[in-house]
């Protein structure tokens, strides 16, 4: 099948259909700005028939036998891993991403569906004790009833999975709205794995639209008790405002500035190879990247040498080529702004090492040094090929510069001493954070999520049971209560 032609479709009850709104969302491949789909945007009345389906739907999915659920996910395994090399294609094209990220991305997916699986059978209940006698007290998990999921352009398939299959897995329905630049991969492909594992129609439902279209419809509907959000802490904001007016739970998974952290006793080779990965993976449009290098002012002329050797053999090109590092940012909008801030940032005073050239959409990599106190791209998050290195004295000052960030999703500590780096670890106010690292890890059982700006709560393992479960508590009491009056 062509997934561009096939699926360009929202999925509604259970049917593949056309959207009902006036205005079409056109899917590019971003590298040679290709028409790949065209699909008509969902309206608000398509929102609530999504939502009031998952409702439907969810009563019977809750009383299924954990093990009948449980077979869904397995086949829907088994599926990614048969079509493993068209989704890759997909991967290439949609989003830009070079062979080995459509690689890591896919092993990631996988590995989250595993842990789905497992998750039909996690949602135990407990009897607990009493002071009255008596009384027994027993605390049930169960389903929160439908989740709403809004996913990003960035990794959409891996980060569509890892909210939907969990939420699914404990017994709840799901509305998914994937990104508009990325409306395939982040939400008809996950649709069309799951319709193929036999899920009961209307489970998950994909609307492909925009908040030009519906507003806030998504969020501010009766039927979802959480909303999962994984993007900017700009629109994250705005998310839990909302759920917050609404009496919703927000789990939000936002941006990052990250820092990794380069001691005087670090393995200098090895502490290059971590940070080059961790600055420009996926052209660096990864919220746990390395935007900050920190190194110790005594290997700081050492360490940058290497970086920018190693810096300058990675090609930026046509994402297809097995040889390309660097692809295609997701759209000229944000190659011009990735452009901006590094011009910006020169003309501030800022040393250029390595000075990117823009070509259509694809950036290639920039590193700067000398930054001057102040300068914007110090604290903010930049989603592109940009490397910022900034030298420090001693490990109180890595620390401080550090935490200078309204952020804190990720980071990593280099030294050859892994107790001093556990101890500054500690100290960098971070929801992650690697020893002899890169600072991009993702593991399904582990809590992932940051601090501050960077997100509230965290996914994977017992954290995914707390995010899209909620408590019931029913007590029997055996003989009489005594009441006072």
């Amino acid at each position: 099948m062509s997934y561009f032609t096939d699926l360009a479709q929202q999925y509604i009850d259970g049917e593949w259909r056309a959207g009902g709104g006036s205005w079409d969302i056109i899917d590019v491949n971003p590298y040679n700005e290709e028409k790949l789909a065209s699909i008509t945007v969902a309206t608000v009345g398509e929102v609530d028939q999504a939502y009031r389906a998952a409702e439907r739907a969810q009563r019977a999915w809750a009383e299924t036998n954990p093990y009948t659920r449980r077979g869904v996910f397995e086949r829907a395994l088994r599926l990614i891993e048969e079509r493993e090399a068209e989704l890759a294609e997909a991967i290439v094209a949609e989003l830009g991403g070079t062979r080995t990220k459509a690689g890591f991305e896919l092993h990631l997916a996988k590995e989250f569906m595993r842990e789905a699986m497992g998750l039909t059978l996690r949602a135990e209940g407990k009897i607990l004790p009493s002071p009255i006698d008596g009384k027994e007290n027993r605390v049930f998990r169960t389903p929160v009833g439908v989740v709403g999921v809004i996913s990003p352009f960035n990794f959409p398939f891996l980060l569509s999975v890892k909210s939907v299959a969990p939420a699914l897995a404990l017994g709840n329905g799901v509305v998914l709205k994937p990104h508009q630049n990325t409306p395939v991969l982040g939400g008809s492909l996950v649709a069309k794995i799951f319709e193929d594992a036999g899920l009961p129609p209307g489970l998950l439902n994909v609307v492909i639209t925009d908040i030009a279209e519906i507003g806030d419809a998504l969020l501010e509907h009766p039927v979802p008790s959480v909303i999962s959000f994984t993007g900017s802490d700009r629109v994250g904001r705005h998310v839990a405002q909302v759920c917050a007016t609404h009496f919703k739970r927000a789990v939000l998974e936002l941006g990052g500035n990250s820092a990794l952290i380069v001691l005087d006793d670090a393995d200098l080779d090895y502490a290059v190879d971590a940070a080059v990965f961790s600055r420009f993976v996926h052209q660096g449009q990864v919220c746990m990247a390395a935007n900050r290098v920190l190194v110790d002012r005594s290997v700081a002329e050492a360490f940058t040498e290497k970086y920018v050797a190693k810096v300058r053999t990675l090609k930026s090109g046509d994402p297809a080529d097995p040889a390309t590092h660097i692809g295609p940012l997701i759209s000229s909008a944000q190659a011009e702004a990735v452009t901006a801030v590094v011009d910006q940032t020169v003309a501030a005073g800022a040393t250029a090492l390595v000075h990117g050239r823009t070509e259509g959409n694809v950036v290639s990599p920039s590193v700067l040094t000398d930054l001057p106190e102040g300068a914007p791209a110090l604290t903010q998050e930049i989603f592109g090929p940009v490397a910022l290195i900034i030298p420090f004295d001693g490990d109180d000052e890595a620390v401080r510069i550090a935490n200078d960030t309204p952020y804190g999703l990720s980071g990593a500590v280099h030294t050859g001493d892994v107790e001093r780096g556990v101890r500054l670890a500690h100290r960098v106010r971070t929801g992650m954070i690697h020893i002899n690292d890169g600072t991009v890890h993702d593991e399904p059982i582990v809590p992932f999520g940051g601090e501050k700006h960077s997100g509230v709560g965290r996914l994977n393992g017992e954290a995914t049971v707390d995010a899209f479960t909620t408590y019931k508590w029913i007590s029997i009491q055996r003989g009489r209560s005594g009441f006072p009056f």
